[in-house]
């Protein structure tokens, strides 16, 4: 298994994703608002923080930091409905205390959400059902409990998975997450 996963690597599939986002929007008759590709919603969040400190030097995608995850939620149910592409960045904890508001606003209300959320303390060396740490070895289950689809990313050869899960997303209207199984670095 790879020791991490590159935040350039991961930035540059994000704007990828956002690019092909636009031009689904394009073709709705959307138009573009500003000159970025796309939103990422973020809690501050140490598994993906190389991510984040890269995205703050970066032109091209605007970063929201949020205070909670109930609140990136709502405010990516608010630029879903004004035609932004968005992606929340989070840690598994804010899935567990977000998850009325993931049921609420993206299940119930329809509202295509797409996490990458980083597994914390994740051990390299064991299946996430085998951690010692709770809230790694519970975040698939919870995830499965409602029905949210979801793929683990473990190295640089599964970024493929944010554009797919991105766009599941969008074609469900509900949620879907990618689960960034290594640090990113």
């Amino acid at each position: 298994m790879p020791e991490s996963i590159p935040a350039p690597l991961i930035i540059d599939v994000l704007k990828d994703t956002f690019r092909e986002a636009r031009a689904a929007l394009a073709q709705e008759g959307w138009r573009q608002k500003g000159d970025h590709l796309g939103t990422i919603l973020s809690v501050p969040d140490t598994h993906q923080k190389s991510v984040l400190a890269a995205l703050d030097k970066e032109q091209a995608i605007r970063v929201i930091t949020c205070a909670t995850e109930d609140e990136a939620a709502t405010i990516n149910a608010g630029l879903w409905m004004g035609g932004e592409p968005v992606v929340l960045m989070i840690q598994h904890a804010g899935l567990y205390a977000s998850i009325n508001t993931l049921r609420g606003v993206a299940m119930d209300g329809k509202v295509p959400t797409f996490y990458m959320i980083g597994l914390l303390s994740r051990e390299k060396d064991k299946d996430p059902k085998d951690s010692r740490h709770s809230m790694v070895r519970f975040a698939e289950p919870l995830l499965d409990t409602f029905g949210v689809p979801h793929a683990r990313m473990e190295g640089p050869d599964d970024v493929h998975l944010i554009p797919e899960y991105y766009r599941l997303a969008q074609q469900r209207k509900g949620p879907a997450a990618v689960l960034v199984g290594l640090e990113t670095a």
